[in-house]
């Protein structure tokens, strides 16, 4: 920095993440970075020519950062049908016949967000609901945790679905028709006509723009998206228009292909960095396709389903490694968890070497003997999460009452704890996932496992010191001099936010 560099003095109540100085009364910034963290006087004696900002009623953070969203995907819900909160069938089918009303026949009706536990549905639907207000338009429409998928006659005629269509290999086609499990769901996507380049660019300008304008800095987009996706964002990073710094994940079926370009875990000072390489070890709750040891769900619907074997997770995460990348795994089920644990295992000591953080995404359901092993990894779920699904666990996995989102025991056995929101399966909405950290009240009013909360400081810290670990970020995370000058400001610890964001090239 020239000595004739324009200084910031931001002045507020500081939380700085840093346990030798862990408040503080100012940050003196400039070039894009903290240079000075103290009281007022101090400061003011270091830059007495500062510009300052005076934030003074409000509390001053280490930028937000969601550890777990699908950035471009996110983009796109912004402008499809949301079937967020819907409550009954009826309203599905009131929301889709006015979709249906808009467009001309024929013309793909998207959208999702619902649960089955919230439509009141103790079974998966057919399609019959959305044939009786949409016989003309396809309809296809994601269940809130995208692992199950709700579409019309026309949808799954226009694939070649009938009666007879045999199940995929890692999915399922429910009879009678109307849902699509896991990787059954491909049959139908695969004909949904692909977004342009134009509006690929779009999307990814919608979720980049409501994520900044929510207070978050940066975050962690997770691959299960269209190659197009992290295109987008790369160029967004060229040209300058990136108000987030992002760490992205490419699924491992194109690990090959990003060993022939080169791609590994370089870049950490970029807006746009290749960090992970993302796995499904299993499905989702909701859909009842985690995977599950003994007795399953007490619904009778079984264990779930296995997706990516351990013995690939193991393989495949060790080349990932050994070209600087992370093994990313998404994990739901208590034997999901526990069988990519054992494939971790075999990773850990490659992983030490190349100074990487193993990452397990969700982890939501446990087995107490389980939580130690997850030591030294990062764990990355979506507080969020537990406010829908806690009514459900109590109806499906009582087994798991005390062992869901265990975030307090995870991170006393030493886990590093990424928070994110999983959007779009959930709004990136920081105020609830704090809410739902803090509280562990779910949306029936009742607490789950109140004994695993944390305090607002410890969910602040997982919301920014933890993903920046996760991405290998040192400089990311907590206000200490050489730190980016990225903050979130706050009225309160956990409630209205915004962003406060130095860049060295406004300098």
């Amino acid at each position: 920095m020239s000595p004739n560099a324009p200084l910031s003095l931001i002045l507020a109540d500081v939380l700085t993440n840093d346990p030798v100085c862990p408040r503080a009364e100012g940050v003196l910034v400039g070039a894009g970075r903290v240079l000075a963290v103290g009281s007022r006087d101090h400061l003011r004696r270091l830059a007495p020519h500062a510009e300052q900002h005076d934030y003074r009623a409000e509390v001053l953070t280490a930028g937000l950062a969601d550890a777990h969203i699908h950035l471009v995907g996110y983009g796109f819900s912004l402008g499809e049908l949301s079937l967020h909160g819907v409550r009954n069938v009826g309203e599905v089918q009131r929301r889709v016949a006015e979709q249906a009303a808009r467009l001309p026949p024929g013309d793909w009706i998207r959208g999702g967000g619902f649960l089955l536990s919230e439509l009141g549905l103790s079974d998966y639907p057919s399609s019959a609901a959305l044939d009786e207000v949409s016989p003309h338009h396809p309809v296809f429409l994601y269940s809130r945790d995208l692992h199950l998928a709700w579409a019309n006659s026309l949808a799954l005629r226009l694939a070649g679905i009938h009666e007879g269509t045999p199940d995929p290999v890692g999915g399922k086609v429910v009879r009678p028709l109307g849902c699509l499990l896991e990787n059954a769901t491909d049959l139908v996507s695969g004909l949904i006509p692909a977004p342009s380049d134009v509006q690929v660019q779009e999307a990814a300008w919608r979720g980049v723009s409501d994520l900044a304008q929510r207070g978050y800095v940066s975050a962690h987009t997770m691959a299960f998206e269209d190659s197009a996706a992290p295109r987008a964002l790369q160029h967004l990073a060229q040209t300058g228009q990136l108000p987030l710094r992002v760490w992205a994940c490419l699924p491992h079926e194109r690990l090959q292909l990003a060993r022939e370009l080169g791609l590994g875990g370089t870049g950490g000072g970029a807006m746009f960095q290749w960090g992970g390489v993302k796995f499904f070890a299993d499905g989702a709750l909701g859909s009842r396709t985690a995977w599950l040891h003994e007795p399953g769900f007490a619904d009778g619907s079984g264990t779930g389903i296995a997706l990516d074997s351990p013995q690939l997770i193991a393989e495949l995460g060790r080349e990932a490694l050994n070209i600087g990348l992370v093994p990313v795994t998404h994990v739901i089920g208590d034997r999901a968890v526990h069988e990519v644990l054992g494939a971790y295992d075999a990773l850990r000591p490659l992983a030490q070497s190349r100074g990487l953080r193993l990452r397990l995404e969700h982890v939501q359901h446990i087995a107490r003997s389980d939580i130690a092993r997850c030591s030294g990894l990062v764990i990355s779920p979506q507080p969020i999460h537990l406010q829908a699904d806690s009514s459900v666990i109590r109806q499906l996995l009582p087994q798991h009452l005390d062992t869901s989102y265990a975030f307090r025991s995870l991170g006393r056995a030493g886990a590093i704890l990424a928070f994110g929101s999983d959007a779009p399966v959930a709004p990136p909405d920081v105020q609830a996932s704090f809410a739902a950290a803090t509280t562990r009240l779910g949306n029936d009013g009742l607490p789950l496992s109140p004994a695993e909360a944390l305090s607002p400081e410890e969910t602040l810290w997982a919301f920014t010191r933890g993903p920046a670990i996760a991405a290998g970020w040192d400089d990311e995370g907590w206000i200490v001099p050489g730190a980016r000058a990225a903050f979130t400001v706050w009225d309160k610890l956990g409630g209205a936010a915004r962003a406060l964001v130095f860049y060295a090239n406004c300098d």
